[in-house]
């Protein structure tokens, strides 16, 4: 199972100083969040896209490509490309080219976006929101799968005889998750092409996390693409931890009240209780985040929010140490926990580079004539068995 962080990049003012970084002291922070989540031993980092303020993450691939050529083993990825608003073509390259960056380190969360005025600055309508996203992702497909693309579609113009450059690394496109935390087309879509579905579950209840995971097992069985709890599923989380419990409530509460989503609304306590939001100490988040799979399964992915609402750079560092010390070293050993063999790892490029080595010599062996044609990213090829995390 990975774990990992993903960041929104949001400039908030420290609401117990007063102190607003510069967008220059925002992004440099967010590298030194990444270097350390690969110091403390997490497997993920992602970073959101915002075209809009106090957000800076306007273009991911450049800081995820920044971030690879100072890194070595994490794998770097988004918690949202927008799929909607960003033309199929140019996430195909973007990303092809931090695939080989990176050495395969890579992969990418698709996601519609929620805020209205960004789509019109790209020449989109919200109204169009999920038959935006249909469309183009199934383009998105066919640019890293095939060598020349004819293609008509009714939001952008067509394309003849299009050709990727560079193609993405050993022929292998990078691994596809579709985010969502309302929509049941997008847990649709990702079932439909046996890609994963990461649930945002910040913001809502332990209930609507299971309704919209059980729809993607679901329909991904109907697909055919195995059984569901084949399915390849991610999930969010929020924690701020202090040894002492009461410490992580008192020092917290100025910035939950303050922060630009949910401050001025439920109180810490109210919101804690009733979404996966975690204040305490390391047993607490470790006892909360467990009880995850109850409700969602044997999952693949999990990434916390950690570096948000105005919280100081040497605070999420501690937050990070605490992670890496007393957190994930627990997580790690209780998941793997009587985790069923037919569970599958999630997908890497290693993996998916060996499914498709195995699936090119299946189609050898019978002449191509018996061998059931698979896009080569499908959540099946991380259908190896779980494999001890190195």
């Amino acid at each position: 199972m990975q774990f990992g962080i993903f960041t929104v990049g949001d400039v908030t003012p420290d609401p117990t100083t007063g102190h607003t970084p510069t967008e220059a002291q925002r992004i440099q922070a967010t590298l030194a969040i990444a270097r350390k989540a690969e110091e403390v031993g997490l497997d993920v980092f992602a970073t959101g896209e915002h075209h809009n303020p106090p957000f800076t993450p306007s273009s991911p691939t450049t800081l995820l490509g920044y971030i690879a050529a100072q890194t070595e083993r994490i794998i770097l990825s988004t918690s949202t490309t927008l799929i909607t608003t960003n033309d199929p073509v140019k996430i195909a390259e973007d990303f092809s080219v931090l695939q080989h960056l990176s050495g395969g380190r890579s992969d990418l969360m698709l996601g519609r976006g929620n805020t209205g005025p960004v789509y019109p600055w790209f020449g989109q309508d919200i109204r169009q929101a999920v038959p935006l996203t249909v469309e183009r992702y199934g383009l998105l497909r066919r640019l890293w799968r095939e060598e020349i693309v004819d293609w008509e579609g009714e939001f952008r113009t067509p394309l003849q005889g299009f050709t990727l450059a560079p193609r993405p690394l050993d022929g292998v496109p990078p691994f596809v998750w579709h985010g969502s935390i309302r929509t049941p087309e997008i847990a649709e879509l990702a079932a439909y092409y046996g890609d994963g579905f990461f649930a945002n579950h910040i913001f809502w209840p332990a209930s609507h996390t299971q309704r919209m995971v059980r729809l993607y097992r679901q329909r991904f069985q109907h697909y055919g693409h195995g059984d569901p709890e084949e399915a390849i599923v991610g999930l969010g989380g929020q924690v701020f931890m202090r040894r002492n419990s009461q410490d992580a409530v008192s020092e917290f509460r100025p910035y939950f009240d303050n922060a630009p989503v949910y401050g001025h609304g439920p109180s810490l306590e109210e919101f804690t209780s009733a979404t996966p939001l975690t204040v305490g100490s390391p047993a607490q988040v470790v006892e909360k985040t467990l009880g995850f799979r109850e409700y969602a399964g044997d999952y693949q992915r999990q990434l916390f929010l950690i570096d948000h609402a105005g919280l100081p750079l040497k605070t999420v560092l501690e937050q990070l140490d605490l992670l890496g010390e007393e957190v994930l070293p627990v997580l790690r050993k209780e998941f793997a926990a009587d985790r069923p063999a037919h569970v599958p790892a999630a997908p890497t490029h290693q993996s998916l580079l060996q499914a498709h080595r195995k699936e090119d010599e299946e189609k050898s062996a019978d002449g191509g004539k018996n061998t059931p044609v698979r896009d080569r990213g499908q959540a099946v090829a991380g259908r190896e068995r779980r494999q001890t995390h190195d």
